[in-house]
């Protein structure tokens, strides 16, 4: 956006046209919508091994159960992350983070952003692959097996949490360490009242 029409935003505590980001709100459902599908495939392709503890504890829980839990989290996952991406990028071209600040990963603000925007754009074009990849294993090439997943597949999907677990704390960084979108401390920063500011 042209800073020269920046006056023309109602601009709150954040310098967001909003009252409070939308980006982390979505960037933890899109987090737990992923860690669940894995999760879940992962109970399914294990199956075998657990089904005398679940009758043991009489859970009526099935194979085809936790795969369909798996490929329904990862979809909705899937469409939530394009959002998610969005939100993040239009909240980082309006961030004004703390001057003088090196993160504890020995980066700047703009750095820290840098990395944080392009790892959000490489997780999002990673998930839509492995949603596809995901796709095409649940109706084609494994339709007719108990097991729904590859392992290669599910290998990939925990080498993603430990990627989202690094863009994580690039995300967190920029909120703690830099000040960026955290709305109390904003508020704090501007002199308002928080019990006045907040809903």
């Amino acid at each position: 956006m042209d800073p020269a029409n920046l006056h023309l935003l109602s601009l709150g505590a954040n310098n967001l046209p909003y009252r409070l980001p939308i980006h982390p709100n979505l960037v933890h459902l899109s987090i737990g919508l992923f860690v669940i599908a894995i999760a879940f495939d992962i109970a399914g392709a294990v199956f075998p091994l657990e089904k005398r503890l679940f009758r043991f504890l009489a859970l009526p829980v099935t194979r085809a159960g936790f795969h369909d839990v798996g490929w329904y989290n990862l979809l909705a996952c899937c469409l939530i992350s394009f959002f998610t991406v969005a939100a993040g990028f239009v909240e980082m071209q309006l961030a004004v983070p703390l001057p003088g600040v090196v993160s504890s990963f020995g980066m700047g603000s703009t750095a820290t952003m840098l990395w944080h925007g392009a790892g959000g754009v490489a997780l999002l074009l990673a998930i839509v692959a492995m949603t596809l990849w995901r796709g095409f294993q649940r109706f084609d090439w494994r339709s007719e097996m108990g097991r729904q997943v590859q392992w290669s597949y599910l290998l990939t999907g925990v080498l993603m949490l430990g990627f989202m677990a690094w863009h994580g704390t690039l995300g967190a960084q920029l909120a703690v360490e830099f000040g960026v979108h955290v709305t109390a401390n904003q508020l704090l920063a501007a002199g308002a009242d928080l019990n006045e500011a907040l809903p």
